[in-house]
This record gives structure tokens, sequence and C-alpha cells, in this order.
């Protein structure tokens, strides 16, 4: 006899498969990333991500009001500065590019969440995340004289209005010194987002383009994880957890599901999937060419986010899918 269980009753009109649909995207769950340049007027394309641009802070607090039309609730800001040197002057003065783009922002679009990245490789003239020892060109970063740099970027940060700050760089204990440098200058109440399991992927290529932060010599594999590692993500969590993080990143998303998983079951904060330069330029790459569906690839592969266990989606696709999810 044939089964009695017949699963396509579910399927067989729209209405119902939205009914019974386990998990859904909606625009709240997206972060739009966002790359501030020094200048007026600048709208420059980023040539490995299609519709990804520079943008000076007049262009920035346009792109803001758009996002927020569209029902996005946050931004992460990006900032490319005109000199760079060691102390990544660029990533805490007051005049830095996420500083000035943040103060505008908030003033012109008070309700969008502003994010903060909080990383020195953009800032560095060798294009590492902290201080080098002298004459090492490995790229092995200093871990706790960076930690003080972390600490004052993200005073400035906070200073200019940021509403979260988020650490990139994986240095250890770089959740605990942004922590007590924040309550230390009374932004007690600012949440710290951190890039808790951020691995040495080739995914980043066309982010080094945008942020222009690509190193000068060495890699990052010293500080970023290996990908070949699951349970030391767990390891990275529990230490931010326990350092006070508020919210937890995994970077890259596509490749990484099973860590988004993992970090969801061992963790009860907010769980956020960094939508990785090489992800979008990939889909874009095969859309312009005529190979796939662009919107159907893209809501499945950030629905597909979501059922890994994503609670917040950082997506350079985030516009894009607040039209077509509206």
């Amino acid at each position: 006899m044939f089964p009695i269980h017949r699963p396509r009753r579910l399927r067989t009109h729209s209405q119902l498969r939205r009914m019974v649909r386990e998990t859904v995207l909606t625009t709240n769950d997206l972060i739009y990333p966002l790359f501030a340049v020094p200048g007026e007027g600048i709208a420059k394309e980023v040539k490995s991500m299609p519709g990804v641009y520079q943008l000076s802070v007049d262009k920035i607090v346009e792109e803001a009001k758009e996002v927020y039309d569209l029902g996005i609730p946050a931004i992460i800001l990006f900032g490319i500065p005109a000199d760079k040197d060691v102390d990544a002057t660029g990533a805490w003065h007051d005049c830095g590019m996420i500083q000035k783009a943040a103060t505008a922002v908030k003033s012109a679009v008070p309700d969008l969440i502003v994010i903060a990245d909080t990383c020195l490789c953009e800032y560095t003239n060798h294009g590492h995340c902290g201080y080098l020892q002298v004459g090492d060109l490995s790229g092995r970063v200093l871990n706790d004289p960076t930690l003080e740099l972390l600490k004052k970027t993200a005073v400035s940060q906070a200073k200019a209005g940021a509403d979260i700050i988020a650490p990139s760089g994986m240095m250890d204990g770089f959740v605990q010194a942004i922590r007590s440098g924040l309550d230390e200058a009374g932004f007690q109440d600012i949440p710290i987002l951190s890039y808790a399991a951020k691995y040495a992927s080739a995914y980043y290529g066309p982010f080094r383009d945008a942020a222009e932060s690509a190193p000068q010599f060495g890699d990052r594999r010293t500080y970023q994880m290996d990908p070949g590692n699951a349970r030391e993500a767990i390891k990275e969590i529990e230490l931010d957890v326990a350092e006070g993080a508020d919210m937890l990143m995994v970077k890259p998303a596509l490749a990484y599901m099973d860590i988004i998983w993992r970090v969801k079951e061992a963790s009860n904060l907010p769980v956020a999937a960094y939508n990785v330069s090489g992800e979008y330029a990939m889909v874009k790459a095969a859309a312009l060419n005529g190979w796939i569906d662009e919107q159907r690839v893209v809501m499945e592969t950030l629905t597909s986010f979501k059922r890994a266990g994503a609670d917040l989606i950082l997506t350079y696709h985030a516009k894009d899918a607040a039209r077509w999810l509206s």
C-alpha cells in the first residue's frame, strides 16, 4: 500500500507554502555596509563589486536615507582615510572617516542604527590590523599594544554617534579592552557586536579593493582563524561572551553555515552572519552573464543564513533584498 503521508499536500498552493514556511527573511534581518572616503560628491564604483561604491560623507547620508526608507534598520560603516600611518591615526582621530560619517548620518537619520567597524587595517600603512614588530614582514600583529589602539578607536566612534561597536581585528582580549574603554568613557549602554569567528578567507578579495586594505606583505593568518577549524570558533565565542560581547558574528557566511549553526547552538546571544564581498561578487558576475536568476539566488542564500541560525545578516544585497521583499 502507498504510504498515507504525502508531504506534497502542503506544497500545492503558494499561500499554503507561505503559511507553513519555517524560515522567513524580513528587512529587519538586514544590515547594509557602506564605505566612507574623503571629499565631496564622490561615488566611485568598486570594480570587483558591481553596485557597491566608495562614497563621500554627503553621499553616505543620501544612501542612509534610502536604506532607512527601504525599512533596513542598520548600516555598518568602513572608512578609507586620505593618509595612513603606523599608528592607524585615521581610525581613532575625531576627524576620521567613520567618525565624520557616523555624526552626519545620525544627524540626518537619527533612527537608523549606525554600526562602526572597529579595525585598523584600512588605516595602517602596512595594511595589517595593529602594531607590528619592527622588521617583521610576516604580518604577525603585536596583540596587547594593539588593544590600546582598538580601545581608543571604539571610544572615538561612540563619541561620534555610533550606536554599536563592531571590533573585527581578531585580537585576543579585544572585547574586554573595548568594553572597559567604553565603560570608562561613559558609554556603558553601547553594545559590542564582536567579529567572534572571523576566518582567514579568500572570500575577502573584493572587500580589500573597496576598503583599500590589502596587506603590503605577509597575510592575516596569524590572527584570523584557520578555515579548517570549527571547535576553535566555539572557544572564540565563549571567550568573547565572557568578556562582555552583546552580539556575535561569523565571517564569511556562505562557506561557514555549519559555524553559524554551532555558534547559535552554543550561545544565547544574537548571531550575525557577514555575507562577504567574494560571495556577493560571485553572484553578481554570474547574474551579469545571465547564468543565474539573481533575485532567486540572493533570496535563497539569505534565507539559508537565517535557517542556519543567523539573526542578522550583513550583506551588500540588502537594498535589493528589501525591494524584493516589499
